[in-house]
């Protein structure tokens, strides 16, 4: 109990001083996770708007491929991904492995499946009324395509919510494609299991609590833009 108090104390005191590592590693995490979710919406939210709203061949497959990628371990897109940019790999003349960018590339393929089955159960459950008002008033595809996406915003901002949440706590990618070097690939889980595993406890705790803040406030956004319940029922 102790330790744990003094770790807590010390932790504070890190996190008042700006500590470089500690911050580096925080800065780093959102950045990256940031623009992973951004392009993986860039692909996945048309992509999503197609499985739903398009008969495309083989549709269910990638329906149900896309959701059983969402509980993918991320130790197993990182050994993809590991496999992608090494030397010996196919991607190996880009110099990507150890370096940011392997580490987006890696969210990218864990933030796409949230998003695109996110949009397409979204859209799917849409109220087809408005899909007929836009096929009424004349509205082409890509007038069409907005004003569906429009009012599904609730459930997209979710979906991104969702993914960044997943991509800023995962551990396995930015380990095994980033290789955890100080201030260039370290982000805060890969840094919170090093510094702990090195015996510097209170700046693991001082991530931890980066780490926990972040994520409580992803989650009372998307509480917020959740359905509301009132009387014990969702409205």
């Amino acid at each position: 109990m102790q330790l744990i108090q003094d770790g807590l104390i010390g932790a504070w005191n890190l996190l008042i001083q700006q500590d470089k590592l500690v911050f580096d590693a925080a800065f780093r995490s959102v950045w990256i996770s940031i623009v992973a979710v951004c392009l993986a919406a860039c692909v996945g939210i048309p992509f999503g708007w197609q499985l739903a709203r398009k008969k495309l061949p083989f549709r269910r497959i990638f329906v149900m491929v896309f959701q059983t990628g969402m509980s993918i371990p991320t130790v197993l897109i990182g050994l993809v991904c590991f496999a992608m940019f090494s030397r010996k790999g196919p991607l190996g003349s880009l110099d990507l492995l150890y370096t940011p960018g392997a580490i987006v590339l890696g969210e990218f393929c864990l933030a796409l499946p949230i998003i695109v089955s996110w949009v397409y159960r979204t859209l799917a459950s849409q109220d087809p009324r408005i899909r007929e008002t836009a096929l009424t008033l004349g509205a082409g595809v890509f007038r069409r395509a907005i004003l569906e996406l429009r009012e599904a915003r609730v459930g997209i901002m979710l979906a991104l919510l969702t993914a960044f949440s997943r991509c800023f706590t995962e551990l396995g990618i930015a380990m095994m494609v980033g290789g955890n070097i100080k201030f260039r690939t370290r982000t805060l889980t890969t840094a919170t299991a090093l510094e702990t595993t090195k015996g510097e406890f209170e700046r693991g705790i001082a991530m931890s609590l980066i780490i926990l803040a972040i994520a409580l406030l992803v989650t009372l956004t998307i509480a917020a833009l959740g359905p509301k319940e009132k009387g014990g029922e969702t409205c």
